[in-house]
């Protein structure tokens, strides 16, 4: 077996919600710990990151790095100084980013620094962003093949120093279960046709078109599985009222263990119309073989090809969401197939060694070279 260098790898986080992101950070984190490397996280205190990383088996560290200021750079430098050296640095957020790379600045060592880049939104096409990229990190890693594109097109990045390497999802969790027995545990209606989503209530995730989408369906027992908690609880649950479907929806709320909620769905559906890499979500319900509804925003195609191991709308469309879960619930069969080709395609290409193998490479040789 091939003998490798055990690390120290420190990750930065700047940002304090939670979502796929942070849970990518934690999974990571744990995983190579199991393989023998040292990891801790530097982020805010008052972040969940920071909150939930002790459950999760991993060291995390406060920091003030939230916003861009004097202060932050000041603790950032100080900590990396007297802290046992690094040999990678792994940035997640633009914030952490700036300041890992302003901090490295001073030191006469550079710890090479890793830019993971989760979602879809624009970078700026800036002098400032392509030394951000292209010169601060060694490398540059997106979670899907259209955002790597983007940023090598935008910004001029090397094809050699940026590679994309989807979330990894545990196989052996997230697996088909007994959507009766399922539905029965969770207390929930076993004669409804569920229709599930599992997303941090954020208004890009479209929510509310997938809820327009339901009302739209008169068959009552067509219901809507909702799980998640976020910022806009409060609108959706005001959205549900006004389209009265209050009878059709059932908020689930945060949940730890997504599994068995994904395993009482009938489909599932990830209405996004921005800020997506490739959605872990949309990759645990094809592990636990889901038909899967989903839009073709960030690198969702990478895993989802319409008709093959999904269907995808158009973004914002409710109307489009209405037709494909109307086709699925009346072509069971068809429904079954795109679950079983959905499920063996993750079990192939979105599992959380294949993520933590191509990693712990990068790490490796960005380290390597710093020596």
């Amino acid at each position: 077996m091939k003998k490798t260098r055990k690390l120290r790898i420190v990750h930065t986080e700047s940002s304090c919600g939670w979502g796929g992101q942070e849970i990518r950070i934690l999974e990571e984190a744990r995983g190579m710990q199991a393989r023998g490397h040292r990891v801790v996280v530097l982020c805010p205190e008052e972040s969940k990151l920071y909150k939930r990383a002790k459950h999760w088996g991993v060291e995390a560290v406060a920091l003030p790095i939230a916003n861009k200021r004097l202060r932050a750079l000041l603790a950032l430098r100080k900590w990396l100084k007297h802290s046992k050296h690094a040999s990678v640095i792994n940035t997640h957020s633009s914030t952490d980013s700036w300041l890992t790379a302003i901090a490295l600045r001073t030191f006469a060592n550079k710890i090479p620094v890793v830019r993971t880049r989760h979602i879809s939104a624009p970078v700026a096409v800036t002098a400032a962003n392509r030394w951000l990229y292209g010169h601060a990190a060694q490398y540059v890693v997106t979670t899907g093949e259209q955002l790597r594109r983007e940023l090598i097109e935008t910004l001029g990045l090397s094809e050699d120093a940026i590679c994309s390497i989807p979330t990894g999802i545990d196989t052996q969790r997230y697996v088909p279960g007994d959507a009766q027995g399922a539905r029965d545990a969770l207390g929930i209606d076993k004669e409804a046709y569920w229709v599930g989503i599992v997303a941090t209530l954020r208004s890009w995730k479209g929510h509310s078109y997938l809820m327009e989408a339901i009302q739209a369906l008169t068959d009552r027992k067509i219901k809507l599985l909702v799980v998640g908690e976020g910022p806009q609880l409060e609108a959706l649950q005001q959205k549900v009222e006004a389209l009265g479907i209050e009878a059709r929806v059932h908020f689930a709320g945060n949940q730890q263990n997504v599994v068995p909620w994904l395993q009482a769905m009938d489909v599932f559906v990830l209405p996004s119309y921005a800020n997506e890499g490739v959605s872990q979500a949309v990759m645990q319900a094809m592990c636990v073989g889901l038909p899967i509804i989903t839009t073709a925003v960030g690198s969702m195609t990478d895993v989802i090809r319409d008709r093959d191991t999904g269907l995808l709308v158009a973004t914002k469309d409710s109307v489009q969401i209405a037709e494909a879960i109307r086709l699925l619930e009346k072509d069971r069969a068809f429904a079954a197939a795109l679950g079983k080709r959905a499920h063996a395609f993750a079990q192939e290409h979105c599992g959380l060694d294949r993520m933590l193998d191509r990693m712990e490479e990068i790490f490796q040789r960005c380290a390597k070279k710093s020596t």
